[in-house]
């Protein structure tokens, strides 16, 4: 495998950037055809090889039947839509139950036109973007660890 171009050392801003951990994609082997040619197939067969030989060796167990003539207690969407149900159930108004999940999406739009003043793609050098991911991560976590409760302890998670 060929090297497509050297690196110039002697260059004080290309050894400012390798210090920084940045410009080393510039240099080595090329991707086509070396990665994606050979790489990539190698690496979707090993995974699809991989799941398919579990889903052979240990398949999982679909539950039990349902039964449509008894009604649980409480019905709960699927796990996945727990902080939407909670938003839902928590709001007394549902127009602004719909509004707040109308907002989320709006909100995440909003966050590369508020952060685009920052060059740096590293998630660490970026605060604003970073703050936004880890509060709506904690507030996703937060809502459907509640829409297990009861409404009345769903807020504060039986906690208080």
């Amino acid at each position: 495998m060929s090297i497509m171009k050297k690196p110039d050392l002697s260059d004080p801003k290309l050894r400012a950037k390798l210090a920084q951990n940045m410009g080393h994609n510039y240099y080595g082997e090329p991707a086509w055809p070396n990665d994606i040619l050979f790489t990539f197939p190698i690496c979707i067969a090993g995974t699809i090889g991989l799941i398919t030989g579990l889903a052979i060796l240990d398949p999982a167990m679909i539950g039990e039947p349902g039964n449509p003539f008894a009604t649980p207690l409480e019905i709960l969407p699927e796990w996945y839509l727990y902080p939407v149900f909670q938003i839902l159930r928590v709001l007394p108004n549902k127009l602004l139950g719909i509004a707040c999940q109308g907002a989320i999406p709006l909100g995440l739009m909003m966050v590369p036109f508020i952060e685009s003043v920052n060059k740096f793609q590293n998630p660490f050098r970026r605060p604003v973007a970073m703050a936004v991911f880890l509060f709506g991560t904690a507030v996703t976590l937060w809502l459907g660890a509640g829409a297990c409760f009861p409404i009345d302890e769903s807020l504060t998670l039986g906690l208080f």
